[in-house]
């Protein structure tokens, strides 16, 4: 059972519900934590468990062999990410743009393009009692977050001993986002009662739809006063499974790194969300 924490918008408490929604589940089975937002990953400050394994990630790109090119132009006009361009009598590679889809080298009759191995981040696994925590980051300077998302996820699929998995994905709507959701088998949708919160919230209830994917929402912070988003999910027939308190403790805590699970208010609402989860037909 994968299930996948995401947002519409950054800063909705997506990182929170998902470490604490791991720590409540691990004090009765074990549980794969896995943070996806590789470009910031921050799972491991309130996971900060003993490090087990250190994984460097690569993805393929193009080296240009000068000595047996003909300037033929061919791998220029086929690829579609202006990765390989042909300047005068040389060719230049723009490893940031390319994703690694082989064309250039496949399609070379002089083989003059052949593919060599370039790092874009690590993985790092973690044991923190029943938790068993990965973390995925991205190089500093790389621009892609995809191809290390989708080794993860890979790497991920390989451990069947441990049923229930969370991944903590990116924020918004765009690539990365889908790479990290689209195999998962329920995205729990975390927003906040504001107007930003609605908006993006409807983004990303859009793309989940787009994709034909099985979600709900928890409302983080949640207080009266903006009725608008509980109008939106009841008018749309999105299930809201939970609705975290905004407290100043629950604040408190998360400022200083610190997990909150165990505040009533909380385990009521985390209680909720595995119901709905075990409930729901997959």
């Amino acid at each position: 059972m994968k299930i996948a924490i995401a947002s519409g918008k950054g800063g909705t408490g997506k990182t929170s519900l998902a470490t604490n929604l791991a720590a409540f589940i691990a004090e009765k089975e074990e549980v794969i934590l896995v943070d996806l937002d590789v470009e910031e990953p921050n799972s491991g400050l309130f996971v900060q468990g003993d490090l087990i394994t250190e994984e460097i990630q690569y993805k393929q790109i193009p080296e240009w062999k000068q000595e047996s090119c003909t300037l033929c132009n061919l791998c220029q006009q086929n690829c579609n990410f202006n990765a390989v361009i042909q300047l005068g009598a040389h060719i230049m590679v723009f490893p940031q743009l390319c994703h690694s889809c082989f064309a250039c080298s496949e399609l070379c009759p002089t083989g003059s393009l052949p593919m060599v191995s370039d790092r874009i981040g690590k993985i790092s696994s973690f044991k923190k009692g029943n938790i068993l925590f990965f973390e995925s980051r991205l190089d500093i300077g790389q621009e892609q977050a995809v191809p290390l998302i989708a080794q993860t996820n890979e790497r991920i699929d390989s451990i069947d001993h441990i049923s229930m998995k969370i991944f903590d994905a990116p924020p918004g709507t765009s690539c990365p986002v889908i790479e990290a959701t689209k195999n998962v088998d329920l995205i729990i949708l975390v927003t906040e009662p504001t107007p930003f919160g609605l908006n993006d919230l409807q983004l990303a209830v859009d793309t989940m739809d787009a994709m034909n994917k099985t979600y709900c929402v928890v409302i983080n912070r949640y207080e009266s006063g903006f009725d608008a988003l509980e109008e939106y999910c009841i008018k749309n027939s999105i299930p809201v499974v939970a609705k975290i308190p905004n407290m100043r403790e629950i604040a408190s805590l998360y400022s200083n790194g610190k997990l909150f699970y165990h505040i009533p208010e909380v385990k009521n609402a985390l209680e909720d969300i595995v119901q709905f989860i075990r409930n729901t037909e997959l």
